[in-house]
């Protein structure tokens, strides 16, 4: 079963968005595996301290997405091979890439002021 243990809520970003982001960022680290069970709606609500209908929200969207199979009276798994694991590793490094020059750029940064900050700071 997917561990929250490590979830932390950022504060800004909606709940149910976190919660999705918390599998999607696992399913690319390899924390979360194709198959494994997610914890109940009801378990993971009390959990983290939120409405039933947020986690309720998030599995859904996670349904519609193709990464969560649910059936009525069943656990809801993983369900995500390995080209559907890179395409999300894709859009969310696209799209962190883009808040980030988003960022550099509303400071007034050059690109190559901006790659050499990054250069600096990757290690």
């Amino acid at each position: 079963m997917i561990s929250f243990d490590s979830f932390v809520a950022d504060g800004i970003l909606p709940i149910y968005l976190q919660i999705i982001l918390f599998i999607k960022r696992g399913l690319i680290a390899g924390t979360v595996k194709n198959g494994e069970e997610l914890p109940s709606r009801r378990y993971l609500s009390a959990l983290l301290g939120v409405n039933p209908n947020t986690v309720q929200k998030a599995f859904a969207l996670l349904e519609e997405e193709g990464l969560v199979s649910s059936r009525a009276g069943a656990k809801s798994i993983i369900s995500a091979d390995g080209d559907r694991i890179e395409k999300i590793r894709e859009e969310l490094l696209l799209n962190d890439i883009r808040n980030i020059v988003s960022s550099l750029k509303q400071t007034g940064l050059t690109k190559e002021q901006a790659a050499r900050l990054i250069t600096d700071n990757w290690d």
